[in-house]
């Protein structure tokens, strides 16, 4: 179990530091998400004097969605990065190694965590410094960052399913249209007890919403142990349906090899 660890440590490494040498492949989910909150805080700052409106800070209520998005971005880079390593034969060079073959998933997986760590921290911190506040204080930071990320696995878990599947970076960049669709079908950038028809009906019943609500209630009321137990559930249950699927492909990409 220790060789494993070790393997998994030195495959995590090899996909942060690879992450890290393409900005093409980050910079975007900083970038972004940044650019869309400066235009709506600035456009939408008196949809704050509805009635319902939890807030009187635009810029406070888009905070979670803001971090939610960019790790969502960026999650999608690990998948990617699999395919290229596929299609370029390093994975089957990697594959008839002395390497564990759970460390090759591991440390790709684990990759992804640790980059999507950083780019929450990093977009919680540019907020506070433009004057938001965050209501749960250092643990509810903390906090947050730990359901973005594990959000970002969740999402991350079909690029990699994708990748495992098609050995296509073309292809498994197509789930990113997807994920940013269900971020805008969410309550990421509105309150749902404000919205009407289909849009109120479809955003109530997407994962998002639920993971965006309670991140969002650490940040305007305060902390709440339900709260950051309802944001990690429902993130790890998407974790568990896509590192599941990744699984399922790992093993038929190994079969094949």
């Amino acid at each position: 179990m220790r060789r494993v660890a070790a393997q998994a440590w030195a495959l995590t490494r090899r996909s942060v530091l690879a992450t890290w040498r393409q900005p093409g492949s980050w910079i975007p989910g900083l970038f972004f998400p940044l650019m869309l909150a400066a235009v709506y805080a600035a456009q939408f700052q008196r949809a704050t004097e509805l009635p319902q409106f939890p807030t009187d800070s635009f810029l406070e209520f888009i905070l979670p969605a803001s971090i939610l998005q960019g790790v969502s971005f960026g999650s999608t880079n690990g998948g990617t990065d699999l395919a290229n390593d596929i299609d370029s034969g390093f994975f089957d060079r990697l594959v008839v190694t002395p390497v564990s073959r759970l460390s090759i998933l591991l440390g790709r997986i684990a990759g992804s965590a640790v980059f999507s760590a950083v780019q929450a921290t990093v977009l919680i911190v540019v907020f506070v410094v433009f004057g938001a506040e965050v209501a749960a204080g250092f643990w509810g930071i903390v906090a947050i960052v730990a359901i973005a990320t594990t959000l970002a696995v969740g999402i991350g878990g079909f690029g990699l399913a994708f990748a495992l599947r098609t050995g296509n970076a073309e292809a498994t960049q197509s789930t990113f249209p997807l994920v940013f669709a269900l971020v805008f079908v969410s309550s990421a950038f509105f309150p749902v007890q404000l919205m009407s028809g289909w849009y109120r009906w479809a955003a109530e019943r997407n994962p998002l919403t639920f993971v965006i609500d309670a991140t969002r209630r650490l940040v305007l009321s305060g902390w709440s142990w339900g709260d950051l137990a309802e944001g990690l559930l429902v993130s790890g249950a998407v974790a568990v349906v896509s590192l599941s699927l990744a699984g399922r492909a790992y093993r038929a990409r190994l079969r094949a090899t």
